[in-house]
């Protein structure tokens, strides 16, 4: 990513939601860099000076703020370059129960990046979706859904020289904040069963750091309304289970609780439909916007690619990790360390 670290000499960087596990480990990796200053854009004030005292880097600056509310925003992308936009509402049962709240953070707020952004002559900004905004089926994945519908409809009214919108989609990012993996090492700390809903459900496996390289990949590459999505193995929630039971040698049987509400067998990252147009970027595929307007009569006779019956790039059908191979990933981990 030697390219991101040129340009990022003497730029302001501002990421939203940034005392999350995404944050945090983009600040952990560029705040020894050339860049100006880091900003961190959060309502967690909390948490906002745990992370000062912790990296104390008088590069890193602190603005307390909403994305809901778009006057709290506004200030803090004065003179920033490039933007990551983290900020969300990103648990399916809560989003479930309060389906609105996931609207007003994960819709509504990002519009107001988008807006701040582009008014404050942003350069770039990066917008962090799910693999549960692909054929969604609860709140929280179609909350994110209609963020990605937004960024390219908005990216399209864009002039030549403003600010470019891409959109990131990435799977389950192992020990990210109110993951499973920290859920199961706390039940296992206090001598509790680990908690499984459904063992054959899939899942994509990804590091914190597989994140932010999906993230500058599509800060590198991409074009107004360019998606990026990051190919990744994945395994089943029962494989997972048992290489943490192994790496921590305990004994315990796990419970099986069944699916929650708002849960798939497999997750998808890319969809058959946009399967049609993803270009191949071997570690990744681009999902370039689709650029043609309302007037849809003049593309009778050209038209676009007709849809084919193809497979999705899903959980179930991508590189499938065995016990052996989930532990070899959990100890990239910090906390297996």
């Amino acid at each position: 990513m030697s390219d991101f670290n040129k340009d990022l000499k003497g730029k302001i960087l501002l990421v939203t939601g940034g005392t999350g596990s995404f944050g945090n480990a983009v600040v952990s990796r560029f705040l020894s860099s050339d860049i100006k200053e880091i900003r961190i854009l959060s309502r967690d004030e909390k948490k906002q000076e745990d992370m000062r005292k912790f990296y104390n880097n008088d590069k890193l600056k602190f603005y307390i703020g909403d994305v809901r509310d778009y006057n709290s925003i506004e200030g803090a992308f004065i003179g920033v370059d490039y933007v990551f936009h983290a900020a969300a509402l990103k648990q399916v049962p809560s989003c479930e129960f309060y389906p609105m709240e996931a609207v007003k953070t994960n819709v509504v707020g990002s519009d107001n990046v988008i807006t701040a952004a582009v008014k404050n002559g942003v350069k770039k900004a990066i917008f962090l979706s799910t693999d549960k905004a692909a054929y969604p089926i609860n709140a929280m994945g179609m909350s994110k859904a209609m963020m990605e519908k937004n960024v390219v409809a908005r990216s399209r009214q864009l002039r030549e020289n403003d600010t470019v919108l891409c959109l990131t989609r990435y799977g389950n990012v192992m020990a990210s904040r109110g993951s499973v993996i920290p859920l199961f090492l706390d039940q296992i700390e206090h001598n509790r069963s680990i908690t499984i809903t459904n063992p054959e459900m899939t899942r994509f496996m990804m590091t914190l750091e597989d994140a932010v390289d999906l993230v500058l990949y599509a800060f590198e590459h991409g074009e107004q309304g360019d998606l990026f999505v990051q190919k990744a193995p994945a395994a089943t929630i029962d494989v997972l289970a048992k290489a943490v039971l192994e790496l921590k040698q305990s004994k315990m049987e796990p419970v099986y609780i069944g699916t929650r509400h708002g849960e798939k067998l497999y997750e998808v990252l890319v969809t058959q439909e946009e399967m049609q147009k993803a270009i191949d970027l071997e570690g990744f595929y681009k999902i370039p916007a689709d650029n043609r307007n309302l007037n849809y009569d003049k593309f009778i006779e050209k038209g676009s690619k007709a849809l084919e019956l193809s497979d999705s790039y899903h959980s179930h059908n991508t590189a499938r990790l065995d016990v052996e191979g989930m532990k070899k990933l959990l100890l990239k981990l910090d906390l297996f360390k």
